[in-house]
């Protein structure tokens, strides 16, 4: 039997209309765009269509070129060609350890470059003379292997510092580096910039392409890292924007002043400034995400959004002229488009409505070109008019799978807190909700703990998906959430397990008033932060709750603060180590494992074996002290997933397990 088939044949049974809602087959072979490049113009760019093909769980690709005057996209074949840059000087497209360029538009290509075999990263200087790449370097002897040659079988580690391991992986000695080549010269010995020193670029684990950058007139490379190792990485989260002048070889902090995190350089279209997102306080990941610019000619620095009371979610874009900067960010539990006036300092809101603008790609005649999604639909590209916010879609990839599923609705109610605050609260309702009937639902409890709850599209915590099984999620925007203030944001540090409990306990009463809620058939589940929530739920949610899913949730704070990878963040959020005087509320009043005797209900435990953030012992403590007193328990165990499930056929046994739970325990 073909794989496919037996996918959907186990799937049939939990579906509520296997002909019209979401499933987690459909889910998982929904196309994905990628945009690559775009044009110097800004009147095209080229884009990727991804497929995910279940059996074999590899990704077939499809290239396009949007003409942004007529908003027409055109099928390319790049013969396995990827493009990453597009300037003047053509289109720059890599294969393998090729870079290749074409000078009209994609129809034909010569050979650019050789890189070296083991470059990651690469970006060509705006002059077309100078190739900047990444690659791993072997800096510390950690792995026994390389410390004595005459054991090349030996898989031992030796390590004299913490830091040892990171994300999802263990330190053997290598870090990311970036390299400068003349590009007319490939037997020229490659520049590493970073030198001997032990410190990341692109960034580990997460940096990408945003961590380094040309200047306009390619004498400068900027690239931003930790200058930390060690016990002091662990703690610090003070990253700076470094300048290598490619003349002179000299290297320059540029924001050594500033002891937080300063990340995501961009140029002004006249190279004449800088802006760039920072974070004031050395410690604290989550802290207001500010837009500074610095005045190149005379370093002076003007932050922004110093008077803006939320939180910049990341992607940003100066407009061709250099005076507006258009950024991203949560604002009432949506994520929209806004406007920075580069000398005034005035802040506008661009987009509105319920739907998330994550990405920024393009300016042209007919406005901004964005990515947007929203709780039923994955990204697609859209125009926005500047002066009033409408938007145009330029993309619908699954135009014809969106036709056979009927979506599910939302609406964001405002509901009152412990402490008499107004809290916005999403409810996501069933394909054909009828609200004469009564039906199961779920709290869903966001992890972060301070990263945005919107209508967003994910292939695993849907909430499109959860709705289609017959379920109402009731997704709180407790204590901890962006866009509905800064102190709203900040309040949850070293509160874990105080009012944000609360906040979520207030959400589930007034779900229960509802009169097409099913107040006895009320599960709790998420991840993370999340996890760590429904954990502590369990202990004082007095009967609220018929069931728990908790995935890679943290159980027991002590052995968590000494096997996690981060101390930065255990350090803040938690108000310090089990081992203060005081010793911190997060280890006695705010540790779920005090409060196991209280474990009254069924609990699935989700966890991921290479998750060195909340590592595998945590799920494992949780789900023997649920065997032990004896409840309904199942552990779900992924040994190659780290804090996220990326592989596609894990991805479906998550959900398949965890529906499953449901309909047995809900």
């Amino acid at each position: 039997m073909k794989l496919k088939y037996a996918l959907l044949g186990l799937a049939a049974p939990m579906l509520m209309n296997a002909q019209n809602v979401m499933t987690p087959e459909i889910l998982w072979t929904l196309k994905k765009i990628n945009v690559q490049t775009v044009s110097p113009s800004q009147d095209a760019l080229l884009y990727s269509v991804g497929q995910v093909n279940l059996e074999t769980e590899k990704t077939n690709h499809e290239n396009f070129l949007l003409n942004l005057k007529n908003n027409q996209s055109i099928n390319l074949n790049l013969k396995g060609k990827t493009p990453f840059q597009w300037d003047s000087n053509g289109i720059y497209a890599r294969k393998e350890n090729q870079i290749y360029l074409s000078k009209d538009m994609g129809k034909t290509w010569t050979l650019f470059y050789t890189l070296d075999k083991d470059a990651d990263l690469a970006i060509v200087s705006p002059d077309g003379k100078k190739i900047a790449f990444s690659k791993e370097v072997l800096i510390n002897k950690i792995m026994g292997k390389d410390i004595y040659k005459d054991l090349p079988k030996t898989t031992g580690y030796v390590f004299t510092d913490l830091n040892h391991r990171h994300w999802d992986h263990f330190n053997k000695g290598k870090y990311n580096h970036i390299f400068v080549v003349n590009a007319d010269e490939n037997t020229d010995e490659a520049k590493d910039i970073i030198g001997c020193n032990p410190w990341d670029c692109p960034q580990q684990p997460g940096g990408g392409q945003e961590d380094f950058t040309f200047s306009p007139d390619s004498s400068e490379i900027l690239f931003v890292l930790k200058p930390y190792d060690g016990v002091k990485y662990m703690i610090s989260t003070n990253t700076d924007i470094f300048s290598y002048n490619l003349n002179s070889g000299t290297v320059k902090n540029l924001t050594e002043s500033n002891k937080g995190y300063d990340m995501n350089p961009k140029f002004s279209p006249d190279g004449k400034h800088l802006a760039w997102l920072s974070m004031a306080t050395d410690g604290y990941e989550a802290d207001k995400n500010e837009l500074k610019i610095m005045e190149l000619s005379t370093g002076k620095v003007t932050n922004i959004t110093k008077n803006w009371d939320e939180s910049i979610d990341g992607d940003f874009s100066w407009d061709k002229g250099g005076k507006t900067i258009y950024f991203t960010a949560a604002y009432r539990g949506t994520k929209h488009l806004f406007s920075a006036d580069a000398k005034t300092k005035a802040i506008k809101q661009v987009t509105d409505g319920q739907f998330d603008v994550n990405n920024i790609y393009a300016q042209n005649k007919n406005g901004l070109v964005v990515g947007r999604t929203d709780v039923n639909h994955n990204t697609d590209l859209y125009s926005v008019n500047l002066n009033n916010g409408k938007m145009v879609q330029l993309t619908n990839v699954n135009k014809e799978i969106y036709a056979k599923i009927t979506p599910s609705k939302s609406e964001l109610k405002m509901v009152k807190t412990t402490d008499g605050k107004e809290m916005g609260v999403w409810f996501f309702y069933p394909p054909n909700f009828d609200p004469h009937k009564k039906y199961p639902s779920l709290l869903y409890c966001q992890g972060g703990p301070q990263s945005a709850l919107t209508p967003f599209f994910s292939v695993r915590w849907n909430f499109a998906l959860m709705a289609a099984q017959g379920y109402i999620v009731i997704a709180p925007n407790r204590r901890g959430m962006p866009g509905w203030g800064v102190k709203w944001n900040a309040d949850i540090s070293k509160d874990w397990g105080g009012q944000p409990m609360k906040d979520y306990l207030s959400a589930a009463d007034y779900a229960k008033t509802l009169p097409y809620i099913d107040g006895s058939r009320m599960g709790c589940v998420g991840a993370s932060y999340g996890g760590y929530s429904v954990f502590m739920l369990a202990g004082i949610h007095k009967n609220r709750f018929k069931t728990f899913i908790a995935h890679d949730g943290l159980f027991d704070m002590k052995s968590w603060y000494l096997t996690t990878d981060e101390l930065w963040f255990a350090n803040w959020d938690l108000g310090g180590s089990p081992y203060d005087t005081p010793v911190p509320k997060s280890y006695t009043d705010f540790n779920p494992s005090n409060f196991v005797k209280n474990w009254n209900r069924p609990i699935m435990i989700i966890q991921g074996g290479t998750d060195y953030r909340v590592p595998y012992e945590q799920g494992q403590e949780a789900f023997q002290a649920a065997k032990l007193k004896g409840l309904k328990t199942q552990m779900l165990y992924f040994p190659n997933e780290n804090h996220w499930v990326l592989n596609p056929q894990n991805g479906l046994l998550w959900q398949r397990e965890f529906f499953k739970w449901l309909k047995e325990t809900l």
